[in-house]
């Protein structure tokens, strides 16, 4: 009995892992439910058994994505300290992330997705992105909570942006150069960090 409960949460994980690595890669319409279930190796039945819809399997990719970057932003902080934005900038912008599509970060690769998504996936989409911008606020020197929470939706308009812009054009010089433009205006955005070592 056990032994099934372990196989059928190993295949949900499967599942899940599957839908966030598809949708990232290929947009919502540009992949259904027998490409999903192929990724995740396993038949279409099981993954309407675990996830029950496109939509459902969607909504887990996003939220799964996004809790992957409220897990990260604290790591940043703890282990770079002042120059904990600095990094996570360099990493966001940097070409081993802007070439990943398939494992990159869910801002940006399923934002433009929850535009066309419908309100429950928004309100999702909203309420974590809320606690990615409040943590990384904690993580800015100087002014008023409510200062520190704009100038980190700055820096995130500037990350999000920069980088569906930087993998969006041809050549990977431009690309480079972009996320050095994108890097430096992200850092003045922001300001001073403080140490949460």
């Amino acid at each position: 009995m056990r032994h099934k409960g372990v196989g059928k949460e190993e295949t949900r994980l499967k599942i899940l892992n599957a839908v966030s690595r598809g949708f990232r890669k290929f947009g919502f319409s540009g992949i259904g439910v027998d490409g999903l279930a192929k990724l995740a190796g396993v038949t279409s039945g099981a993954f309407y058994g675990h996830l029950g819809s496109k939509n459902a399997a969607f909504e887990a990719a996003l939220t799964v994505g996004l809790d992957e970057v409220i897990a990260a932003v604290p790591d940043f902080q703890q282990q770079h300290g002042r120059d904990w934005l600095h990094e996570f900038c360099h990493y966001y912008l940097g070409k081993r992330h802007r070439d990943d599509l398939e494992c990159g970060c869910a801002m940006a690769s399923l934002t433009t997705e929850v535009v066309r998504s419908d309100p429950h996936i928004q309100d999702i989409f909203e309420s974590k992105m809320q606690q990615i911008a409040e943590l990384m606020a904690e993580g800015l020197e100087g002014g008023t909570a409510e200062n520190r929470l704009e100038r980190t939706w700055a820096v995130l308009g500037i990350l999000i942006g920069g980088l569906n812009f930087c993998r969006a054009v041809k050549q990977e010089k431009t690309a480079e150069d972009l996320s050095h433009v994108f890097i430096a205006y992200a850092l003045q955005a922001a300001g001073p960090c403080v140490d949460r070592k």
